[in-house]
């Protein structure tokens, strides 16, 4: 990949970073915005839970994947196989954080939960750009990524109406789970 391919697609990515957490920052508070609507909660933070949180980085994410895809993939061949990555990445980053610092600390400190957030994009974000600026995985690889980023996107539409019982999922000052609680 030439150096002017690499930094276009840093360009991207960079940018990327930027609207990932505009939106997600925006996601946190559009289902409380729409009275409650079901389908946009299907999309948003429902509750404070860890769970809900790691929403507000994989929609944007998503989004951003689909603007990027007609110009990046012009210069890459990987991108099937880097965005997805970095969107998993992104996504488990936020929970590690969240309770190894918490098993720390006691509590949960919102400073650093949005540092969090913020630390995740970022994360999701270079691991697509290194990805991208590599040699192409194998098809089989390629198709994995794509196939485990459509199951994520059905999970957490899943799991917003009907979570687990399981700490990720529960909203701890209030003791619910998802929506429909």
């Amino acid at each position: 990949m030439s150096g002017t391919a690499k930094r276009s697609v840093f360009t991207y990515e960079s940018v990327g970073m930027v609207f990932i957490i505009i939106l997600g920052s925006l996601l946190h508070f559009t289902f409380e915005w729409s009275g409650g609507n079901p389908a946009v909660g299907a999309f948003s933070a429902v509750n404070e839970s860890v769970w809900e949180h790691l929403k507000l980085v994989f929609w944007p994410a998503l989004l951003f994947m689909l603007i990027e895809y007609s110009p990046v993939k012009k210069t890459t061949n990987n991108f099937a196989f880097a965005k997805p990555i970095g969107v998993c990445l992104a996504i488990i980053t936020i929970p590690i954080i969240f309770y190894s610092y918490t098993a720390i600390t006691g509590e949960s400190i919102f400073f650093i939960d949005i540092s969090t957030f913020v630390v995740a994009v970022i994360v999701g974000q270079i691991s697509s750009y290194r990805l991208l600026t590599h040699k192409k995985p194998s098809e089989s690889l390629n198709k994995v990524s794509l196939v485990l980023l459509i199951l994520l996107a059905v999970v957490f539409i899943l799991f917003t109406f009907y979570p687990p019982q399981l700490p990720i999922f529960r909203y701890s000052s209030t003791g619910k789970y998802g929506i429909l609680q």
